[in-house]
């Protein structure tokens, strides 16, 4: 089965000669959710912008269920709906209005039950007649991507949907995320809240500088480059870690209390077994272990600075 979306060497570079995207190729398989990750100025929203047709692309290809963005460019932004950072709404116009209006501007017949079936699918309908200027921030935003769905795209990009938005609300709209993956919509996520990504992406890319340094299923990631710590708690707190555990790179923490040893996953022995008979052949006793997973955000920052080390060099 052929990609909703295939991106082929997207270069951006602007008129100041700045180039925001360098030879990008990403692609995207209907019904899945990626997360688009990467620090700010890494090129996110310019590569989102270029697909949808916000910015002229310098050279490379791009096509949305096959149809290519510049040549068949209202086919291909038919099947694209958008929801940006930044709240752009008319403050005085109604909430089922605003939507409806959206629906007619891709050309699309009044259909009210499917307006209605969007305003219910984000816990809008009760707010229908509301203006827009009495809606909350978060409100506002399920309002952007009712819009983005009200002309029945395949392809949703979400360009930062929680910014802004406290914890609730934005458990709500992973909810909603997820909700739209089952009804077969295709979402591209860009976030600085990597645990959203964590939670709901099934794959992650991640992009720095103009390029894509990585794609990759979001468990496989977390399998193949995160690390494990493990957490030893002694009977008997510690001054200083003794030298004669020096190999294992040992940090001393809570008062003394507590050693922390990190360990690659992927290694053939972890060194664990070593680490605790070194323990007791230099007369500690252990109380309690434990051990902690990284993080994707662990793993997002490990690639980005590595990049940026690449750079400097």
């Amino acid at each position: 089965m052929a990609p909703i979306l295939s991106i082929r060497d997207l270069r951006k570079t602007y008129d100041s000669g700045f180039e925001a995207l360098k030879g990008v190729s990403l692609e995207i398989e209907e019904g899945e959710i990626l997360a688009l990750l990467g620090p700010n100025g890494a090129g996110k929203t310019t590569l989102i912008s270029a697909v949808c047709g916000i910015n002229r692309i310098t050279s490379g290809t791009a096509t949305v269920g096959g149809h290519d963005i510049a040549r068949d460019w209202r086919a291909a932004r038919d099947l694209i709906g958008l929801v940006p950072q930044e709240i752009s709404l008319e403050p005085f116009e109604k909430v089922h209005r605003t939507v409806a209006f959206s629906r007619g501007l891709f050309g699309k017949p009044k259909d009210d039950a499917h307006v209605e079936k969007v305003l219910r699918q984000l816990s809008l309908w009760d707010k229908r007649d509301a203006k827009v200027m009495e809606l909350s921030g978060g409100m506002k935003r399920r309002v952007l991507i009712a819009k983005a769905l009200a002309h029945e795209p395949r392809v949703l990009f979400l360009d930062e949907p929680s910014a802004g938005v406290d914890v609730e609300l934005r458990r709500d709209m992973w909810r909603v995320v997820a909700e739209l993956r089952r009804s077969g919509v295709t979402i591209i996520l860009t976030t600085h809240y990597i645990e959203e990504a964590e939670a709901i992406a099934d794959r992650v890319a991640v992009i720095s500088k103009g390029r894509i340094l990585l794609v990759e299923e979001k468990a496989r990631l977390m399998q193949q480059m995160g690390q494990k710590v493990l957490h030893v708690t002694l009977q008997q707190p510690l001054n200083a870690v003794p030298e004669g555990l020096a190999q294992f790179h040992l940090t001393l923490e809570e008062g003394g209390r507590r050693l922390t040893y990190h360990y690659d996953t992927k290694a053939e022995r972890t060194g664990i077994a070593t680490l605790l008979s070194a323990l007791a052949a230099a007369g500690i006793t252990v109380a309690d272990l434990d051990t902690e997973a990284s993080s994707l955000e662990d793993i997002f920052v490990g690639l980005v600075h590595g990049d940026e080390r690449e750079a400097a060099e």
